[in-house]
């Protein structure tokens, strides 16, 4: 989780960067496209709109749920510019961490006035300290 720690600070300060040029108050799109410049200017690797396949006992559901971000193929982001953070964006998340395998993801929001209050981490399959 050492690595995924380090990613997701580099993550943070690209996501701070984008809200204190931009601010809030954009599209979602805005913010992604923003974003990925941020990581490309920070040489840090990342890749984008990832299909994640679903298999049920072996059979593909056609169905199709994209990652935003898949950052040095460890850190997922969800990327969202809305008033409000609900429960179902973090189960999101949390999906397509389990779906992926992958144990860390964060949820951006850059609808907020400080970036600090938009963003919100989420851990799968590992136990954070101190809960």
């Amino acid at each position: 989780m050492v690595y995924e720690n380090d990613i997701s600070e580099k993550i943070i300060h690209a996501a701070i960067e984008v809200h204190k040029v931009l601010g809030s108050g954009l599209l979602k799109s805005a913010y992604e496209q923003c974003l990925a410049h941020e990581f490309n200017l920070n040489q840090i690797k990342y890749r984008q709109q990832i299909t994640l396949p679903l298999v049920y006992k072996g059979l593909p559901v056609d169905c199709s749920y994209r990652l935003d971000f898949l950052v040095e193929e460890s850190v997922v982001i969800e990327i969202k510019a809305q008033e409000a953070i609900l429960p179902v964006h973090k189960s999101q998340i949390l999906t397509y961490l389990k779906l992926g395998g992958w144990h860390l993801g964060l949820l951006i929001n850059f609808h907020v006035p400080l970036i600090k209050y938009g963003i919100h981490r989420v851990v799968s399959g590992l136990e954070e300290k101190g809960k």
